[in-house]
């Protein structure tokens, strides 16, 4: 069986099992993740409203309330986070990325570019997570290794949020 940091023993009755505590930006990131690729399915179209989207994909609000920004941040900066994956996948054509693995790096990209409050660490660990739960067998190295080069041309510390002055 699979472990995860967040999961724990448990008994019930005889049997004992392992209960999966998935937090809300796990499953934020999970949501993010079906919207772009439902939206890249789609040749780029979106939903209308936002909400036909969250009617597919319910959630509770606490993980909306992560998800949204991420979407919303993502569609915004989309030429410039799929350049940097053009420029970082030099022996890939970007077509021929899977659209989970294209996915999962366009998230992870706009929050290491993006979203300070965010160490890159923890976005490269989420995105290789997410690879190794809806990609392929590579797709975990293959996240993985694009994103470290990702890392490695930020001008912020890697494993802390920036800190607001205040």
């Amino acid at each position: 069986m699979q472990r995860f940091p967040s999961s724990r023993p448990f008994e019930f009755g005889r049997h004992k099992t392992t209960v999966i505590f998935m937090g809300k930006r796990r499953r934020a990131r999970e949501a993010a993740i079906q919207y772009h690729f439902w939206r890249d399915l789609q040749r780029g179209e979106a939903p209308e409203k936002i909400d036909d989207f969250w009617e597919f994909c319910p959630a509770t609000p606490r993980v909306r309330e992560f998800a949204q920004p991420l979407i919303e941040g993502t569609v915004a900066h989309l030429p410039e986070i799929d350049e940097r994956i053009r420029r970082y996948c030099e022996n890939y054509e970007f077509r021929r990325i899977s659209a989970v693995d294209r996915n999962i790096l366009r998230l992870a990209i706009y929050e290491m570019l993006y979203r300070d409050d965010i160490p890159p660490v923890v976005s490269i660990n989420e995105a290789i997570e997410l690879a190794k739960t809806f990609g392929g067998a590579e797709s975990g190295r293959f996240v993985n290794g694009i994103l470290d080069r990702v890392r490695k041309d930020l001008d912020r510390p890697a494993r802390e949020p920036v800190k607001k002055e205040t």
